[in-house]
């Protein structure tokens, strides 16, 4: 009778999970992803060391919250190994001229990602395992890594950061306040970065048309990182981690390069 009884909800639970739901990390995360990106915003313009603070705080939460968001937990070696990374960046960064800075972190990446092949040669467990746990690694590491390139675009210009951080911010939070169909919250989002980037135009000397554009791919890497933190069957330590720094995170690949054809 119990091995009767078992066998449907064996066959239905793989199906119940191809359906369950994307689930956003909703306001909470959305307004803690606004406070970090504020302090990021509020400190870059004053300068390089004014901003690692914040950088190091978001590279900190990105190496935790990737990890968890694939299902590992706990990976302390990973976790220290990405977040090691993200520092050495830093350090890398802050060390090379302006122009210099993306060497600087593909140079920091190289150096990375053959230290996490060589710990990998140390795994015991199986192939699927040793797998799962270099992808993890590896791509935690990408994006702590990656995260530096806030610190990098603040030695270019820390106003373009700021407007960038202010895009994060207003798509994130609209993405999470409007009700409906997920595609109106992104739509609105993006136009709301858009708009910040429109009064940040008419209220930061020096930026002009330039601020749109900030803002608004902020905005767009942000939703992008929002709906990679949400989640099927959450957590809330996803949502409190990943769902808090990917979306900032992401939109450090776009800053440095905008703000240097921009500006």
């Amino acid at each position: 009778m119990t091995a009767q009884a078992d066998a449907p909800r064996a066959a239905t639970g793989p199906r119940h999970r191809a359906r369950s739901p994307i689930v956003p990390p909703g306001l909470q995360p959305a307004a803690l992803t606004a406070v970090l990106a504020g302090l990021l915003a509020a400190t870059a313009p004053l300068g390089q060391a004014q901003a690692l603070p914040a950088v190091v705080l978001l590279q900190a939460v990105t190496a935790a919250g990737w990890f968890r968001l694939n299902g590992m937990w706990p990976a302390r070696q990973g976790i220290l190994l990405a977040f090691a990374g993200g520092i050495a960046a830093d350090a890398a960064v802050l060390a090379a001229p302006a122009d210099r800075a993306p060497e600087a972190l593909l140079g920091v990446l190289g150096a990375w990602f053959l230290l996490v092949l060589v710990l990998q040669l140390r795994h015991r467990g199986s192939a699927d395992e040793r797998l799962d746990s270099l992808t993890a690694t590896a791509a935690s590491t990408l994006l702590t890594i990656v995260a530096a390139g806030h610190l990098a675009a603040a030695d270019v210009s820390g106003r373009a950061v700021a407007v960038t951080a202010a895009g994060v911010a207003v798509a994130v939070l609209l993405r999470a306040v409007v009700p409906g169909p997920a595609f109106l919250g992104f739509a609105l989002g993006l136009l709301g970065a858009a708009g910040a980037g429109a009064l940040a135009a008419d209220r930061v000397d020096g930026l002009g048309a330039a601020a749109v554009a900030l803002a608004a791919a902020g905005g767009l890497c942000a939703l992008i990182g929002h709906r990679v933190a949400s989640y099927d069957f959450p957590s809330r330590f996803v949502h409190f981690t990943a769902g808090v720094a990917l979306p900032l995170t992401a939109a450090a690949p776009a800053v440095y390069p905008l703000a240097r054809a921009l500006l």
